[in-house]
């Protein structure tokens, strides 16, 4: 496991140019860590070592998730939020808390918030509509980024044919 992260960090690193480190700060109130890689580099990665993860079991897979989310930079989460949803057909309900707990803690900026929060809590939603409950509690987070998490998980969901109104009825009579 910890060979496939320090491939993606050297691969990352290398993949990395001045011009889209600059960019990147341009987009952000905080301060961000990145190591200044394109979107689409990053997808190319997170595409090369995806197959690598297929024998592993949900224990690792998250295990190394968390290890790429607790670095603090934003490409490393990038990776994470191209690899689960891959492996959402393993997601069971409890695992929510999981996916919370790493929102409160390594989500601190609106690029790794929306693209964790899109895919991977979407994924949950459509699958475990009775998750909404949860998200409605984030709505009332101190977190700034568990609430934008509440908001932003309902998109995908939407967009994949669930109706807007459907969630918010969920929502308000939950």
């Amino acid at each position: 496991m910890l060979q496939i992260i320090l491939n993606i960090r050297k691969e990352l690193k290398a993949s990395s140019d001045e011009k889209t480190l600059n960019s990147f700060h341009r987009y952000f109130k905080e301060e961000v860590k990145v190591y200044g890689v394109k979107t689409a580099a990053v997808g190319q990665i997170a595409n090369k070592y995806r197959s690598e993860l297929n024998n592993l079991d949900k224990k690792e897979l998250f295990s190394i998730c968390e290890e790429l989310l607790k670095s603090d930079i934003t490409e490393e989460a990038f990776i994470v939020s191209y690899w689960l949803p891959k492996f959402s057909k393993l997601f069971e309900p409890s695992d929510l808390k999981i996916f919370e707990s790493w929102i409160d803690k390594y989500i601190n900026n609106w690029a790794k918030c929306d693209g964790f929060c899109n895919h991977t809590i979407g994924d949950m939603i459509r699958m475990y509509p009775e998750l909404i409950s949860d998200l409605k509690k984030w709505a009332k987070s101190h977190n700034r980024w568990m609430k934008r998490a509440s908001a932003v998980s309902l998109i995908v969901p939407a967009r994949k044919g669930n109706s807007w109104m459907t969630f918010l009825k969920l929502l308000v009579f939950y």
